[in-house]
């Protein structure tokens, strides 16, 4: 058996796929709540009365001006200060459903200004009340059309989970630097960290196309032939 070979099944294997699942768990608990909160701040911007569409904006804005890292940093070493103490993983979670959220926001409010304002008009008319209106029948919309946006946002988050290991959470990249640390062997642990990435990657848009295609709306798609 080759050495290089050897050395992946042997000494890598066990490790990144402990650091892979430590990977999916940061995803798999942001994920959501950056999808909830990314339709609350749309939804507050857009509907909310002057001081919450304010409100909701000003966090975009904050949010979308400062990095992540940044982001990471003051949640895990300032609010300490402030009383609050997050372990690496919860402030790496809470970073992660801000950052996401706030970019989420951001397709969710076009998708819902691009549908057409007498649709909401027709709903009232009908006798739904306001609230009633944006849930059923302009979100639902909405959402279609915020799909490849925020789909693209959940790749994103996929490499951005590396950025925990910063905060000492040993997720895949930090499983593979103290594999690479212990071996000397740089080139080739971080070559399968990469392709790891890349399986991760290449699932998550295969799995969004896929529901991009089961969500569309017949008669809507384009002709792309």
């Amino acid at each position: 058996m080759d050495d290089s070979l050897r050395f992946i099944l042997q000494d890598l294997s066990a490790p990144l796929l402990q650091g892979t699942i430590a990977s999916l768990k940061l995803i798999v608990c942001s994920v959501p709540f950056g999808l909830l909160s990314g339709f609350l701040v749309a939804v507050g911007w857009v509907y909310g009365n002057k001081a919450i569409s304010r409100l909701c904006k000003a966090y975009v804005l904050l949010i979308k001006g400062t990095p992540l890292l940044i982001l990471l940093f003051v949640i895990y070493f300032c609010l300490p200060s402030l009383g609050l103490t997050l372990s690496p993983f919860a402030a790496s979670v809470t970073g992660f459903i801000m950052c996401n959220g706030a970019y989420n926001s951001e397709y969710i409010r076009g998708a819902i200004l691009s549908i057409r304002t007498g649709q909401f008009v027709a709903a009232r008319s009908l006798g739904m009340g306001h609230l009633q209106a944006i849930i059923s029948i302009i979100l639902p919309q909405a959402a279609r059309r915020a799909l490849p946006g925020c789909s693209n946002e959940i790749i994103y988050l996929i490499k951005y989970s590396s950025l925990a290991y910063i905060l000492s959470f040993i997720e895949l990249t930090g499983a593979g630097k103290m594999a690479a640390t212990r071996s000397f062997r740089f080139t080739l642990v971080f070559s399968v960290v990469g392709f790891v990435y890349l399986a991760m990657v290449t699932l998550a848009s295969l799995f969004f196309m896929w529901l991009e295609k089961k969500f569309a709306v017949p008669g809507f798609e384009i002709d792309r032939n």
